[in-house]
């Protein structure tokens, strides 16, 4: 996305007493700060980047642009598929230099500012035996990735990343802070959670975090393609029987160069099944043995690991900077129809040397789907009972269209057997019909719209997958 320097310029009288660091195209930093997870967003740069030291740099950009009505992108970790942290022409609060994590192992309440990542804060609350319900890939910015929902390895024990947040500090558009809770400003927290970053700038998220490791016992169950659709038909069965301690991913992905794989097939499409156990290690063979007698694995890596690992596994299929194009949605069931029309997507992805092509099914179900209801905040899970991602990466412009043309015609076939609500953070925006579906019913749409009219009239944070005021 690119804003026209025209019609949106930077004045000359940028705050005086902003103290953190201006970068403009053409300073020495300008190329590395604004690289991102997404790296077809480095085809074009923002006008500035207000490196923010603090909350007060963030007040001090947030009402520069409010008086001159400049449009703001918001960057934390720079983890969003969309490539929204650096729009062209823009001016963007970075709010990567500020990374404080602290932890109260007493209370277990783990206070994190915006620019933190997934393995920062991981490993903060680690060093008490705790975790916070968070995503998989240690790169993910925790702002994004909570602000969106968060989805993870402990969702069906512990619930989603927002079913633990306790409360946010923001700087709103016009440069005030304010606190939001269950109690303390209720509504513009219930936003929060889900609705992304359309309302202001949050600068401190604190969270409920859980007992969890050091050990657990985690890793990659692997099945020739050929079983694929014979194990994902009984999957849902067997993960219906199986405990809340039992996360799960399903994967199509490229074969690894494993010794037990015949040469031929590395490369080529594999089922991959994830299991992370956080439960009782003794009973986590009797757990994880359904799985694995699904089919004939070529490759049994399960194996008893830190936590830190389990949830950095999924790293290596996840690296920064790549082109990269991203559909995904829930699914009220994983029946036939959406199995043929994964595998058969699967089996046409294009291969060029550098890409890959990946299909996760995640598991939903336990205290995700069960423990929290529908509108108790902006994250819609409703009918969810699988979430769905396809996942294409690649390194030269020249394959943007291949690529992305695979994505979406995964979208094609899978859209239709999705539901109307979804997850936010694990697909691209798909445009305004779906962005009117995405966060649940009608009322929840309009709720957020009059919580976006309240806390941003004039629709300066937009460089996401966006909410208009209730008026627009």
């Amino acid at each position: 996305m690119t804003v026209s320097a025209d019609a949106h310029p930077l004045h000359p009288d940028f705050p005086a007493d902003f103290r953190g660091t201006a970068l403009r195209p053409g300073d020495d930093r300008y190329d590395a700060v604004r690289a991102l997870y997404q790296g077809r967003a480095a085809d074009e740069g923002p006008a500035l980047i207000a490196q923010c030291a603090d909350e007060d740099d963030v007040a001090a950009v947030l009402r520069y642009a409010s008086a001159h009505r400049v449009p703001v992108a918001v960057r934390g970790g720079g983890h969003g598929a969309d490539g929204y942290a650096m729009p062209g022409g823009a001016l963007v609060v970075d709010l990567s230099p500020m990374r404080k994590i602290t932890v109260d192992p007493e209370t277990r309440v783990v206070r994190a500012q915006p620019g933190s990542l997934l393995g920062e804060l991981d490993a903060a609350a680690q060093e008490h035996g705790l975790a916070v319900p968070a995503g998989t890939v240690s790169s993910t910015g925790v702002a994004g990735l909570t602000l969106g929902g968060g989805i993870g390895h402990l969702m069906r024990r512990f619930g989603a990343t927002v079913d633990n947040l306790l409360a946010c500090e923001m700087v709103t558009v016009d440069g005030r802070r304010v606190r939001a809770d269950e109690t303390e400003n209720a509504e513009l927290f219930w936003a929060l959670r889900g609705g992304g970053g359309n309302f202001g700038v949050v600068t401190a998220f604190e969270y409920r975090a859980h007992p969890v490791g050091p050990e657990v016992v985690a890793g990659q169950l692997i099945f020739p393609f050929d079983q694929a659709a014979d194990v994902l038909a009984a999957l849902p069965g067997t993960m219906a029987a199986a405990p809340r301690e039992l996360g799960l991913l399903a994967a199509v992905a490229p074969a690894p160069a494993l010794p037990t794989l015949p040469e031929e097939a590395h490369g080529r499409p594999v089922l991959v099944l994830v299991p992370v156990y956080t439960g009782e290690p003794a009973t986590a063979a009797e757990v994880i043995a359904p799985l694995a007698a699904l089919g004939t694995p070529v490759a049994d890596l399960v194996t008893t690991m830190p936590w830190l690992r389990a949830n950095s596994m999924l790293d290596a299929i996840a690296p920064y900077g790549k082109r990269m194009s991203l559909r995904g949605g829930y699914l009220p069931a994983l029946s036939s129809e959406v199995v043929d029309a994964l595998l058969s997507t699967a089996a046409a992805a294009p291969r060029f040397p550098g890409g890959a092509t990946t299909i996760n099914l995640w598991c939903m179900g336990g205290a995700i789907s069960e423990d929290v209801g529908e509108d108790a905040m902006a994250f819609s899970r409703e009918g969810a009972a699988w979430l769905w991602e396809a996942v294409a990466m690649w390194d030269e412009p020249e394959q943007d269209a291949p690529y992305t043309q695979w994505a979406n015609a995964v979208d094609g076939q899978v859209r239709p057997l999705s539901s109307a609500n979804g997850y936010t953070n694990l697909t691209e925006d798909l445009g305004d019909r779906w962005r009117r579906g995405v966060h649940g019913s009608a009322a929840k749409l309009r709720r957020l719209q009059a919580v976006k009219a309240a806390w941003d009239p004039q629709n300066l944070l937009r460089f996401n997958k966006n909410i208009t005021p209730e008026a627009a």
